[in-house]
C-alpha cells in the first residue's frame, strides 16, 4: 500500500482519527507522517515502566482532578502530589491513605485491585482454601441470581464442607 500522501513510499503509519462519530483513516510513509505531526520521532529509544507511570501522573492530569492541598501519609510523609511526580508510593500506609486514588489506577492497570498472587506455604494452606470459599461464595450469588438452583445447591454443600475444613 502507497502512502495517501505522496502516493510514492509505502505507507507504514495507520492513522485512524475518529471525530464527531466520522472515521477517517490514512496510510502514510514515514516521511509524510513526519511532516503532518503524525508521528514524533525520538531518539530515546529506552522505555520505562517509571516513567510511562509519571507521564499517567502528569501535572496536566493532576490539575483536572483537583487533588491539591491534600493529606500527607501519617507513616512517611508521602502526598499524592509526591507520588504523581516519581511514580512510587512511599510505603505501605500510602495504599491505605490514597486508596481512593489508587484504586481506578491499579483497576484500570491490573484489570483489579486484589492480589491473587502465590500463597505462602507456611499459611498451611488457609489463604488458598479461603480464597476458593470466596469465588464459591460468587459462584452461589451467581447461580441463585440466575435462578440455577442445583448448582446453586451443589456450591452450597462445597462452601459447607470447607467451612468445617476450616472450623467456622
Amino acid at each position: 500500500m502507497l502512502c495517501d500522501e505522496c502516493k510514492k513510499n509505502p505507507a507504514c503509519v495507520h492513522v485512524t482519527k475518529i471525530t464527531n462519530n466520522q472515521k477517517v483513516e490514512r496510510h502514510l510513509c514515514e516521511q509524510c507522517a513526519q511532516s503532518l505531526g503524525e508521528m514524533k520521532v525520538s531518539l530515546n529509544t529506552s522505555f520505562s515502566v517509571h516513567d510511562f507511570l509519571k507521564g499517567m501522573f502528569s501535572h496536566d492530569f493532576m490539575e483536572g482532578n483537583h487533588f491539591h492541598n491534600e493529606a500527607a501519609c501519617p507513616n512517611c510523609g508521602m502526598t499524592y502530589t509526591d507520588f504523581s511526580r516519581g511514580g512510587k508510593i512511599g510505603c505501605g500506609t500510602c495504599y491505605q491513605v490514597f486508596a481512593d486514588r489508587l484504586e481506578p489506577l491499579i483497576r484500570r492497570i491490573h484489570g483489579t485491585c486484589g492480589h491473587t498472587g502465590k500463597v505462602p506455604k507456611r499459611t498451611g494452606g488457609t489463604i488458598e482454601v479461603k480464597q476458593r470459599l470466596k469465588r464459591l461464595r460468587q459462584e452461589l450469588e451467581r447461580y441463585v441470581a440466575h435462578e440455577q438452583y442445583e448448582q446453586a445447591a451443589k456450591v452450597r454443600d462445597e462452601i459447607r464442607s470447607l467451612e468445617k475444613q476450616l472450623g467456622c
